[in-house]
């Protein structure tokens, strides 16, 4: 088995220990000699003094880590994260005592000053000294290389300092780690620990938006969303999850001018329902692959067959198609549904999802309007992007049918969409085709994030589509009707019988 990408860190890293010591050859000051600043005291952005890194290789190989962190302090931001490590992120202690530096006659200066954070992969408490004579407030802990005994001994030996523990966690273990750490340090460790959850698996550096959205009510109060953030719709969809704050790198390092856009947006932005239904389905996805959205619901009994066989989301048509439901059928239908838990395959009720094509028709405003009171748990804006105001729960489906179509998943992602559901594109018709996405295009330009699927899924095709592109969520409807909006009961088990084959 190839070595993973953290484990070679890890793995480098202690041999350039063992050759030039806790310190890599650098002369550090002997003791501290600038003041403290409590590392998020406040929400708000940790911005980062980032060279390069695994997967991008050089962002900034040139920057000033002054420069770039009087800048950061300029856009208010509430802490600098300064890199310390030299093999791949080409960080160093020198730009650690530099930051420190900066901050302490700033602060002297009576102007804003950040914390400022030693990001490394530390495996020694006496690293912690270390990081506390160049001027940190708080080192980053990652609980995923360090075992129980050695988190708790690095967390006190921080708390001795008066440091924050700034806690990585990502994988099931790792939540223990935070656990038994904050169990060890005991009242002290709301002030001690912060948690942070990185949307980049540190193995792969791959990211994934909705990662700390699934963990979000396992963390502490005060926790943070690292890396993924690159725009600053990025970061109001991180503050409506309900995080403290967020830790920015490539983005800002490469663009620096974007910091306090960014900053702005996360503290202008606030936890909302939108975070809400975002932390409902990535909680929800951990049961199984694929979930399931059985959409153009219009009769009580498809939906409430749909639910008993297991379906993730219901999904009702607000657009003037064969399939277009009524702001009537589905309060009654919501209030049916959630008050019937009896289902014998889930705990919970599905999420009911309202599809539309033009926010500003009356179908489109009924929709609106009931996700706004909860009755929908979310709108899905179909082959349009939502308008910059909704805060409401949504998200969006965008129709492919040629290259030239993923420049809108491209925009849309970039206007803070942790996820876009990707329908088959017929022109005349927004949906319910019975089409498929040619195969070739999902190949080529789907991407990393793990896909969402519409179009053309049938019992007979859905075994080959799972096989081959592995959606975390596939939407059916078409697929299992007798006639538009009239679902066919054995198409419907026979979906649901296969997936649970495969």
């Amino acid at each position: 088995m190839s070595e993973d990408i953290l484990a070679k860190i890890v793995r480098m890293r202690k041999a350039d220990i063992e050759r030039l010591g806790l310190n890599f050859g650098i002369e550090i000051p002997e003791k501290r000699r600038v003041g403290h600043t409590e590392f998020l005291g406040n929400a708000g952005a940790i911005l980062e003094v980032k060279r390069a890194s695994p997967s991008k290789g050089d962002i900034a190989p040139d920057l000033n880590p002054v420069g770039l962190a009087t800048t950061y302090a300029e856009a208010h931001a509430q802490a600098v994260s300064v890199l310390t490590e030299g093999n791949f992120f080409k960080g160093s202690l020198r730009d650690l005592i530099a930051v420190a530096d900066l901050m302490e006659k700033r602060r002297q200066q009576g102007l804003h000053a950040c914390a400022v954070l030693r990001k490394d992969f530390l495996l020694y408490e006496d690293e912690i000294d270390i990081a506390h004579r160049c001027g940190a407030d708080a080192v980053l802990l990652i609980a995923r290389i360090l075992d129980d005994e050695q988190l708790v001994r690095m967390a006190k030996r921080a708390q001795s300092f008066d440091m924050q523990a700034f806690v990585e966690v990502r994988e099931k273990d790792d939540f223990r780690k935070l656990s038994v750490v904050t169990s060890a340090l005991g009242a002290d460790a709301a002030k001690t620990i912060v948690a942070g959850v990185n949307s980049r698996d540190l193995a792969t550096f791959r990211t994934d938006p909705l990662v700390p959205a699934s963990v979000r009510s396992r963390l502490p109060a005060k926790a943070v969303f690292e890396s993924g953030i690159h725009t600053p719709a990025d970061a109001d969809y991180a503050r409506s999850l309900g995080f403290t704050g967020i830790l920015v790198g490539e983005a800002v390092a490469k663009n620096p001018p974007l910091a306090k856009e960014v900053v702005a947006a996360f503290e202008s932005g606030r936890e909302n329902a939108r975070g809400k239904f975002w932390k409902k389905f990535a909680e929800r996805r951990a049961t199984r692959r694929p979930l399931v959205k059985i959409c153009g619901i219009t009769r009580v009994e498809d939906g409430l067959l749909a639910a008993d066989l297991g379906a993730d989301m219901l999904g009702f048509v607000f657009s003037n198609t064969k399939r277009l439901t009524t702001e009537e059928f589905v309060r009654s239908f919501a209030e049916k549904i959630r008050s019937n838990l009896s289902f014998p395959r889930r705990r919970e009720s599905p999420l009911l999802i309202g599809v539309i094509t033009d926010p500003n028709s009356e179908e489109g405003k009924a929709a609106i309007r009931l996700a706004c009171e909860g009755v929908l748990d979310a709108v899905q804006f179909h082959g349009i992007t939502p308008p910059a105001d909704a805060d409401y729960a949504h998200y969006c489906a965008a129709r492919v049918g040629e290259t030239s179509d993923f420049e809108q998943v491209s925009a849309l992602r970039s206007h803070g969409e942790p996820r876009i559901l990707l329908d088959a594109k017929v022109e005349g018709i927004p949906g319910g085709t019975g089409k498929t996405i040619p195969e070739n295009l999902l190949r080529e330009k789907a991407g990393d994030i793990p896909l969402w699927l519409a179009g053309g899924i049938t019992p007979e095709n859905v075994g080959t589509i799972c096989e081959k592109f592995h959606p975390e969520l596939i939407d059916v409807s078409s697929g299992v009707e007798d006639a538009p909006g009239i679902k066919d009961p054995e198409k419907l088990r026979a979906l649901f019988e296969k997936l649970s084959v495969e």
